[in-house]
């Protein structure tokens, strides 16, 4: 995942507190946006269009530790009026086409799905719970995490392999057949 990077015109940006803040939080935003987003380049669409309108207001946000919100607000804002502008194209037909396909996954599967993974996770001892959660949910690299925690590389590698031997173990997480 890259961070987004604003260039407005060929000039570097007079704000170098925008600069910086684009640079430490982008990943976060970026994921905001995709969570918004069914295509990962629209999620990108996104984001710069919230940036650009963050950048355009810059001078006057007063309060620059509300930032994020800020960001939210116009990433949230931009998709809603994406979705109110979208041309939809429909088509009259004497019959519905038929699809191969089979019938999609119901959501409230993946939801229990999503809660019984949580469940087993908060269930890991701590020190391999916070790896795994930096790692997969806050997609952290291995030397990240290991920095962040304080411990090496090795460590961060041998203790998220026992987490999820453990986590493919879980009785909770055992597919029905």
């Amino acid at each position: 995942m890259t961070t987004p990077v604003c260039t407005l015109a060929s000039n570097p940006t007079p704000y170098p507190s925008f600069s910086a803040y684009v640079r430490t939080r982008g990943t976060a935003l970026m994921r905001t946006a995709r969570s918004l987003t069914a295509n990962p380049c629209d999620a990108e669409d996104l984001l710069q269009t919230a940036l650009t309108k963050t950048y355009v207001a810059w001078d006057r946000i007063e309060d620059h530790r509300a930032l994020d919100g800020y960001v939210r607000r116009a990433l949230v804002n931009t998709r809603t009026s994406q979705w109110r502008k979208r041309k939809v194209d429909e088509f009259a037909c004497d019959e519905l086409p038929e699809t191969d396909e089979p019938p999609a996954a119901d959501p409230a599967e993946a939801q229990a799905l999503r809660d019984a993974m949580w469940r087993a996770v908060t269930r890991l001892p701590d020190r391999q719970r916070a790896m795994v959660v930096l790692r997969y949910y806050e997609d952290l690299s291995e030397a990240q995490t290991a920095e962040l925690l304080g411990v090496s590389i090795g460590t961060v590698k041998s203790a998220v392999s026992r987490a999820l031997v453990k986590l493919r173990d879980d009785p909770e997480l055992t597919p029905v057949r």
